[in-house]
């Protein structure tokens, strides 16, 4: 059972969704798989999520509105540029980081917003006819999974306190889908994905998948934006087929709920392997 800073926001959405509907906390609960508190938390709006990781942000959201602002004035203006009016103004940093403030926040951010806001009132009857889809690496070797190890300072380099690794575990790379109806045959893929395969896994793995989970009804397809996915070819294919595509931002694995059905099954296979 998950906890409330486990909830993703699909989940919560569907929470809020399913209360409207007149559903118990315990219903609710067992429909999306986490726990009777995480889910009243969630509706007494005393859910907190999980503290940020990684490394700090360089700058603060006023600093970004001074170089949004610097662009404003001149927008033929260089990086070089750009990076030099903002240091004048107080925030040093690097030409990468001008650059990502510049095309993320402009495009990619609102991108998503766009696709969050478009898809807020969705109904839990609308997503449950969305097949989502996706490829993921699992490593056949686990000694390079950073497991975590309970020790006291000084105590870093005692041998009970270090495990092997593998440089470089061997793996598999698997294609699945899943909906609210269940999930579908996996796909072992051998070599490199491109177009020509894609469409092989879509004809033989993912048609088959949308017909156990919804028989003859109508579903849509969701999948992400690589190169395989968004070749022309692959459109054609799902024209010819009468496949309706979910519209989606480009990097956003985030909001895609199979990936945490991905992190179960390795999280399985890591217990299974440690044991």
């Amino acid at each position: 059972m998950g906890k409330t800073a486990d909830l993703t926001a699909v989940q919560k959405a569907i929470i809020d969704t399913l209360k409207r509907e007149g559903k118990t906390q315990k219903e609710i609960s067992e429909r999306i798989g986490c726990s009777q508190s995480a889910v009243s938390r969630h509706l007494s709006g005393k859910s907190v999520g999980r503290k940020k990781c990684g490394k700090k942000r360089c700058t603060t959201r006023r600093g970004d509105r001074t170089l949004r602002k610097i662009v404003e004035k001149d927008r033929f203006q260089t990086l070089g540029d750009l990076r030099k009016q903002w240091t004048e103004s107080g925030v040093e940093t690097s030409r990468a980081t001008v650059h990502r403030r510049v095309l993320l926040n402009q495009k990619q951010r609102q991108k998503r917003l766009t696709w969050a806001t478009e898809k807020q009132h969705w109904t839990v009857a609308q997503w449950s006819k969305v097949l989502f889809s996706d490829e993921s690496k699992f490593c056949m070797s686990f000694g390079n999974q950073g497991a975590r190890v309970w020790r006291k300072t000084g105590e870093k380099e005692m041998p009970k306190c270090l495990k092997s690794s593998v440089k470089y575990p061997q793996s598999v790379m698997v294609w699945g889908a899943m909906s609210a109806a269940g999930v579908g045959p996996l796909c072992f893929i051998k070599g490199r994905v491109n177009a020509a395969s894609y469409q092989e896994i879509l004809e033989h793995f993912m048609l088959p998948s949308a017909e156990k989970l919804y028989g003859d009804e109508d579903f849509v397809f969701q999948h992400d934006l690589a190169p395989a996915h968004s070749a022309k070819t692959t459109g054609k294919w799902f024209t010819d087929h009468g496949i309706t595509v979910l519209n989606w931002p480009a990097n956003s694995p985030d909001l895609n709920p199979i990936e945490n059905l991905w992190d179960i099954v390795k999280r399985k296979m890591f217990s299974c392997a440690v044991i």
